[in-house]
């Protein structure tokens, strides 16, 4: 049976400064309640006044939820110690043989406590949150055995996931040695433009009042496109009417999109899926559309080999957003094969990929899986 407690009866709020700069290492937090090197220039900055954060310590950003509806909050697993702002909230378990940390911070991957953290925030632009408004909020909290099930149950499809990627990560370092092998080490091949490879196009500009948060067809935005994958955490859906010049839109598998606005522009770029399909490709994302399979793999794993990212850095414009044009997309140097040899590097390397695109559809549903362990909390 569930019992229901306010945050501020199972924490205590934690306040350790780094005055004897222990640690340089300043971390920040997704959205996706993960910790990740802080995007803030810090040369020059007095880091002794810093929070000094350890293991099975949890810290938040408490000044951003009005805007994002969610609270960055992540519970730090090193045994190594890392600093977090100032403006930062940290806090520890007051008894762990009453709630798990790690029980903890599923609870806190529920989409209820973020919109009870938003529900919360002041009136200032983005909304912050206080430390008092988030010790009121109240948790269910099981028995300690329940907790453990549920954190193991949880632990187990994280571990999978785990080892999912890491077999993709070794498939396409085994898809790049070939790559270098046939198109570096032993061929002799024109350097030309990825113009002369590929066609380039980028999206409809949709109506923003013809989106929706639940009916119509997945749109493919921007903010959809992140290093590598794709995320539909922000995922809006066109429900107006498909148009024949909408209809061009449409993605097919093993098209190679990428982001063309944004501070990581020239990073953001992936391939399509069937997964993901039916999805239709909005403005300012660019897609990379070649004649077959073994192209679009060529093509891929160029954007890599031959550091894209780099050359975006170089030709990239706009000064508050970042951002590139088709154009200087398709001006991006690559190697030009004849279609002989391409066809025998896709005969090497598409079962790679395919294995691959497997393995993120079982993450993928792994990915809801987690959810559904985390959702059950509710109905104990």
């Amino acid at each position: 049976m569930k019992n229901y407690k306010k945050l501020g009866e199972i924490v205590k709020l934690i306040d350790e400064r780094n005055k004897s700069l222990e640690s340089s290492d300043v971390l920040g937090i997704s959205i996706d309640k993960e910790f990740m090197p802080s995007v803030a220039n810090t040369i020059g900055t007095d880091l002794s006044n810093y929070k000094v954060l350890r293991m099975n310590t949890f810290a938040c950003n408490p000044m951003h939820v009005g805007r994002d509806e969610r609270l960055p909050v992540s519970l730090y697993k090193k045994d190594i110690p890392a600093i977090v702002s100032p403006a930062y909230f940290m806090f520890r378990i007051n008894d762990e043989n009453e709630v798990l940390s790690d029980f903890l911070m599923l609870l806190f991957r529920r989409d209820d406590f973020d919109r009870n953290c938003w529900f919360r925030t002041d009136g200032s632009v983005r909304g912050g949150i206080t430390w008092n408004d988030i010790c009121e909020i109240k948790l269910p909290i099981p028995d300690i055995k329940e907790q453990q099930k549920i954190v193991d149950a949880y632990n187990s499809i994280t571990k999978r996931i785990k080892i999912k990627q890491k077999i993709n990560e070794n498939l396409e370092k085994t898809a790049q040695a070939i790559y270098k092998k046939m198109f570096i080490e032993d061929a002799d091949l024109t350097l030309g433009k990825l113009q002369d490879f590929c066609s380039v196009f980028t999206g409809f500009p949709f109506d923003s009042e013809l989106y929706s948060d639940s009916d119509g067809i997945k749109t493919l935005r921007g903010e959809n496109v992140t290093e590598e994958k794709l995320r539909w955490n922000t995922l809006k859906r066109y429900k107006g009417e498909i148009t024949d010049r909408i209809e061009k839109n449409y993605l097919h598998e093993w098209d190679i999109v990428i982001g063309m606005d944004g501070s990581k522009v020239g990073k953001n770029w992936s391939l399509v899926h069937d997964f993901d399909l039916p999805l239709l490709l909005a403005q300012r994302v660019a897609c990379l559309r070649t004649s077959s399979i073994s192209k679009q793999l060529f093509l891929y794993i160029s954007l890599k080999i031959r550091k894209f990212t780099e050359y975006v850095t170089q030709v990239n414009t706009g000064t508050t957003i970042l951002h590139i044009s088709g154009s200087q997309i398709e001006d991006f140097p690559v190697l030009l094969p004849n279609d002989t040899v391409l066809e025998d590097f896709g005969k090497k390397v598409i079962p790679l990929y395919e294995q691959m695109r497997n393995n993120i559809d079982e993450i993928n549903k792994l990915q809801i899986f987690k959810q559904i362990v985390i959702s059950r909390i509710s109905g104990m």
